[in-house]
């Protein structure tokens, strides 16, 4: 069975990633991209749907773990009875081939060592045909081939559909395995040394933190999210994926189980003002020419969610030959979100846009000419009903949230032409962001109540509105955003934490419930900081803190009666949200200084 959301630790070269769990095995991989088949599918599964496992034989959790300061190099360490041992893993950034690197060392005394390398490429589905050359064991399976380096002296045996070996390693000693996918045509692989890899991997990745650029209390914090949110990007395209796993569940047992290895607007957008807020330029300038090529044509087929390289068509399925994470089913692949009309997703893409622009990336001709098209498709259509942020799979409705975005593409359009002086229907913009604030204003306040709903004639709360004050839309000491930020903190509290909305029966076309939001506990923080109760804020801020895992990763979602991490992890939606509270709250110390 797979360890708890929590054990899983993230390794990743920019254009995929795995989970090794703190028992030494690796658990999911997808390769050669994030969106691509798993090899590794234990995750969703058991062992015998793929994993490789590699820890001393008398098996058990690692004593300690921690990553290599600003960076995704994952160091692991057993203490036994009869030694101590570290496993360095990490995936270099690529030359060509993604490869996956584990070096075993003796620190002290010896230990006996295990391991077993398990492919089942098509996620878990299919076993692959293994053979032996030199010092390379091959697994060949349709399109995909996998290459496994065995050091000298290394013995390695077929075993119940695993490549397994045993050793003994010694104080002092290195035993490198490199695990390299490439196209099943190709023949032979290059030797790399595995020790040049890491060198060159940590290099690359401290180069990168040289950039960041934060003062404040939650440093460490800040440095593991922004990594963690680099490492969520592919860097050939630059686009940005929601999180690197599929299917696991927002509650443990249920059905509300989805493929985030794609490149959500609205999530990429808030990725990419998290790192220019973090002091990182060259992603934003990347992320703005993949949206140009993948939304390129009529605005008016804008999705929400794209493939990491602009794909439109995301079909999605069930593999029902995958028990799922602990038993929840169905396990899904590919995503139906990409047929849903998302109004917000033009608030989030303009924000972003003006954004790039703050931070000194020139507005280009072609940029405006793409963002001229996106407010001509929602001057026409801004007022039609839509599934909104939460992607609801039932009726359309007016969210809220969604007119309220419309209202800050608006708003951000206007600022742009202002600061630019380039070409636009001024008067037809302001106008249309008139006209929205006032009917959100009518429509989605309950007069009865005091507080802005879910949506237009509803009486339900959504955590979405705490977005009301966040945007600008209206100023924190209002006392409609006050009200509304009081009710969503009593009403959707869940042990502590916020739910995005209530679950009942016909509230988003799924049955179940969840868990609550991560995401939308930093929302509030970011709120009650906003209204002048930053104590309250920061005690919050640091309550959802306390739940990342032993190496600040966070997954989508949290069970408070069950103390665990839900959803999938670890989640850019999460993390994005972390950063942006711990700069508000260090903005907020700063201006007490002032």
């Amino acid at each position: 069975m797979a360890g708890t959301i929590e054990d899983y630790a993230l390794l990743g070269d920019l254009q995929t990633a795995a989970l090794v769990g703190r028992d030494g095995s690796v658990d999911w991989l997808c390769l050669p991209r994030f969106d691509s088949p798993s090899c590794f599918a234990g995750l969703l599964g058991t062992d015998r749907h793929g994993g490789w496992r590699l820890a001393p034989a008398a098996g058990g959790s690692c004593t300690g773990r921690s990553y290599h300061p600003a960076s995704l190099v994952l160091e692991s360490r057993w203490d036994t009875p009869t030694g101590s041992v570290r496993i360095t893993d990490f995936m270099p950034q690529r030359d060509r081939f993604p490869r996956l690197v584990r070096i075993v060392e003796g620190l002290s005394g010896s230990v006996e060592m295990r391991g077993e390398l398990r492919l089942r490429f098509n996620h878990g589905r299919i076993e692959p045909w293994v053979r032996r050359t030199d010092h390379h064991r091959i697994a060949v399976a349709g399109p995909d081939s996998a290459w496994l380096r065995v050091p000298p002296g290394v013995h390695t045996w077929g075993e119940d559909g695993a490549t397994a070996s045993e050793f003994t390693v010694h104080q002092g000693e290195q035993v490198p395995f490199v695990l390299t996918w490439q196209p099943s045509h190709r023949t032979g692989t290059p030797r790399l040394d595995p020790a040049e890899l890491l060198r060159r991997t940590l290099a690359d990745w401290q180069s990168w933190a040289d950039g960041f650029r934060y003062r404040g209390p939650y440093r460490e914090q800040v440095l593991r999210s922004l990594i963690t949110l680099k490492a969520l990007t592919y860097d050939p395209t630059g686009g940005i994926v929601a999180a690197p796993t599929a299917s696991l569940p927002e509650l443990l047992g249920g059905e509300r189980n989805w493929d985030y290895r794609f490149c959500w607007l609205r999530d990429s957008s808030m990725t990419l003002a998290a790192l220019l807020r973090g002091g990182f330029r060259d992603e934003a300038a990347a992320w703005r020419e993949w949206l140009l090529r993948a939304i390129a044509g009529d605005p008016g087929d804008l999705q929400a969610v794209y493939g990491v390289a602009g794909e439109r068509t995301l079909p999605e399925t069930s593999a029902d030959w995958l028990p799922g994470y602990r038993g929840s089913t169905p396990v899904r692949f590919g995503n139906a979100a990409v047929r849903q009309l998302q109004l917000d997703v033009y608030g989030e893409v303009l924000d972003t846009l003006q954004l790039a622009y703050l931070a000194g990336i020139p507005m280009e001709r072609k940029v405006w000419g793409l963002l001229r098209s996106l407010m001509e498709f929602l001057e026409l259509h801004w007022r039609e009903p839509d599934e909104g942020l939460w992607e609801v799979r039932g009726v359309r409705r007016q969210f809220v949230h969604s007119k309220v975005m419309v209202w800050v593409a608006a708003d951000r359009a206007v600022r742009l032409a202002e600061a630019t002086g380039l070409p636009a229907p001024l008067d037809r913009w302001r106008a249309l962001r008139d006209t929205v604030h006032a009917e959100v204003c009518e429509y989605g306040y309950h007069a009865g109540r005091g507080v802005f709903v879910q949506s237009y004639g509803a009486e339900e709360l959504d955590a979405a509105t705490l977005f009301i004050a966040k945007s600008g839309f209206l100023p924190p000491d209002d006392p409609r955003v006050v009200r509304t930020v009081d009710a969503v903190r009593a009403e959707l509290d869940h042990g502590g934490f916020v739910r995005r909305y209530r679950t009942a029966p016909g509230t988003d076309g799924l049955p179940g419930s969840e868990g609550a939001f991560l995401a939308c506990s930093f929302w509030l923080a970011d709120a009650l900081a906003a209204t002048g109760r930053r104590t309250e804020a920061r005690e919050l801020f640091e309550r959802v803190l306390a739940l990342t895992n032993d190496l600040g990763l966070l997954a989508e979602e949290y069970d408070p009666d069950r103390r665990h991490q839900l959803g999938n992890a670890p989640q850019a939606f999460t993390h994005v949200a972390l950063v942006n509270t711990a700069f508000a709250l260090a903005d907020a110390d700063s201006s007490d200084m002032d």
